[in-house]
């Protein structure tokens, strides 16, 4: 049996990303990641035109599941969202609406030879590019104590005394044999864990921020959000709505600031934030990989061409008048 788009992955809070977008009849839609079109064709059978979307991701796998819609018109990219971004930027390409979703996709992790899983025992990967040449392996085999301490601490988030056990653990065991999967690497990290806390029962596995700091880094996530969050505005027409999805909170940082930076500058504000708290995927969608997710969205402030006010006042009469 084929395997439809919406069998493969559930999009996230995609009836809060309908209300925050309102698409309308023939306006244009950007998906900087698109995945499995699960978001693009609701967002699609709002506004009724195909031919109006462009669809953006870096993951080849998911490109090739786009294809009904590239067959009714929609613009398909395969490309990180930064150089997407840049591209679209430099053809001077407006849309009325814009989509980012940061999450990794269910394939991915659910597809063990995509290694972004201890779930699964698989391939030490993570590229959500896969000609990318950077992967899992290469950091946790390759970089040095002090770079592996350095992630787990920025992008895992984890406490630093521990991200120094970890990283020695990783590196004491790679000095005997190299490290080929999942599963050796979700062991090793589980082993360093228990006997730093003594044991203690964790709700998550234990090395989940591992993964996450790796995944992060393999990707350049954090980086390509920051470099492409300020080119969004200028992607926008006057009222355009956009919407970020973030799953942890070093994503959920930058866009709240970025966000906040943006509608506070009185008359030169570029946006005005539609939602004063993010809407939490915990309370607000059954799927339960949207737990973590948080949503803020935002509209671009209609540009008005100000004229100075001494040119539409009358001169006043002088003495010598």
């Amino acid at each position: 049996m084929k395997i439809t788009p919406q069998q493969l992955h559930i999009p996230v809070l995609l009836d809060a990303v309908l209300d925050l977008l309102r698409p309308r009849a023939g306006e244009s839609y950007l998906d900087l990641t698109a995945g499995y079109g699960g978001h693009a064709r609701a967002v699609i059978a709002r506004d009724r035109a195909a031919n109006c979307a462009t669809l953006v991701d870096r993951d080849e796998f998911a490109i090739s599941h786009l294809g009904d819609l590239q067959e009714q018109s929609a613009r398909i990219i395969q490309s990180d969202f930064l150089a997407a971004a840049e591209k679209l930027c430099d053809e001077n390409a407006k849309f009325d609406m814009i989509l980012l979703d940061l999450g990794v996709s269910s394939p991915q992790l659910d597809l063990a030879e995509r290694g972004f899983s201890f779930a699964k025992d698989g391939p030490l990967d993570m590229r959500m590019d896969q000609s990318a040449k950077l992967t899992a392996a290469e950091i946790v085999n390759r970089w040095s104590r002090k770079d592996l301490e350095k992630i787990l601490i920025e992008y895992g988030e984890e406490p630093p005394r521990l991200a120094a056990k970890i990283a020695w653990a990783i590196v004491l065991r790679r000095k005997k044999e190299k490290f080929t999967s999942t599963n050796d690497l979700a062991e090793v990290v589980r082993i360093a864990i228990a006997k730093t806390d003594g044991g203690k029962y964790h709700k998550v596995h234990p090395a989940t921020k591992t993964f996450q700091a790796i995944r992060i880094a393999v990707n350049d996530e954090l980086g390509q959000l920051k470099k492409t969050l300020p080119i969004l505005p200028d992607l926008l027409n006057d009222d355009g709505r956009l919407a970020i999805i973030s799953f942890h909170s070093l994503e959920d940082r930058i866009v709240k600031n970025f966000l906040k930076e943006r509608s506070e500058d009185g008359l030169e504000a570029t946006l005005k934030i539609l939602t004063k708290h993010p809407i939490s995927g915990a309370e607000n969608d059954e799927n339960p990989r949207a737990r973590s997710a948080k949503l803020r969205a935002a509209e671009k402030v209609t540009t008005y061409h100000h004229t100075p006010q001494s040119v539409n006042q009358p001169r006043r009469a002088t003495a010598q008048q």
